[in-house]
């Protein structure tokens, strides 16, 4: 990825051996941050760990790789913190204030709404249960990102059956190199 600090982000529940982020982290050498408690997640202390792990490197070589519950913490903690990174891809965005969204969680509500002040690029599924077509097209919309279908991938996980994923892959890629 060229001078570029890869961040994978997993959401509710982190993400498995089998979930395309964990094969992206093991293929490509991307550095996961790891939150305190995966089934029980408490935003401020997700968007703390957060801060805390990329102070570490400068914020305009930082790509952020989001998924599910992430991409609400991604623009929560870009609108808390302000800082101007290179790019953030969010994928499969959960919308916390549906009906279907599992509960357990804390401080996530409302969705924000925050336009990023970064390139960015929302991959959404036609038929994710956690996420209507036009929800994410108004989160898309709101967070000022570019929008790409997935096509009928679920919740883009690893029951998906995409394994390391390619064409995410791609997409990451068309973000960072426009």
């Amino acid at each position: 990825m060229g001078l570029h600090h890869c961040f994978i982000l997993p959401g509710l529940n982190n993400s498995g051996t089998e979930h395309w982020q964990t094969h992206w982290e093991n293929d490509y050498g991307f550095t996961r941050i790891q939150q305190e408690n995966w089934d029980y997640p408490v935003a401020e202390t997700w968007l703390q760990t957060i801060e805390t792990t990329l102070s570490a490197y400068p914020y305009n070589e930082i790509v952020l790789i989001s998924h599910s519950l992430a991409c609400c913490t991604l623009v929560k903690w870009a609108q808390q913190y302000r800082h101007t990174i290179k790019a953030a891809l969010l994928v499969g965005p959960s919308d916390t204030e549906a009906p279907s969204y599992p509960p357990g969680t804390t401080g996530f509500t409302p969705m924000p709404l925050y336009k990023l002040p970064f390139p960015s690029m929302v991959v959404a599924s036609s038929n994710d249960v956690y996420v209507t077509s036009d929800r994410a097209k108004y989160f898309a919309a709101a967070w000022g990102s570019k929008l790409v279908s997935a096509g009928p991938l679920g919740h883009i996980n690893a029951a998906s059956g995409i394994g390391n994923w390619p064409q995410g892959y791609t997409f990451l890629q068309q973000l960072i190199n426009p």
